[in-house]
């Protein structure tokens, strides 16, 4: 292979940038809340977590639903 075919070096880091950081938070932030807010049951902790991994759909929807009213 020629140095001139060389392929761009890709970023080994891994990471989101700023994004990413700010969706974890969110995302440790909502998994407190939720599993707090669950009544005990292993089935309602496993739905507060579901609930964590999703909450951005809802914040979106909500957001664009009441934009568009």
């Amino acid at each position: 292979m020629d140095k001139k075919e060389r392929r761009p070096r890709r970023d080994s880091r891994g990471g989101g940038g700023p994004g990413a950081a700010v969706y974890g938070l969110g995302l440790i932030g909502a998994l407190v809340y939720y599993i707090q807010q669950a009544d005990g049951g292993f089935w309602a902790v496993v739905l507060g977590i579901l609930q964590a991994l999703v909450w951005p759909v809802f914040l979106v929807y909500h957001a664009l639903k009441a934009l568009a009213a």
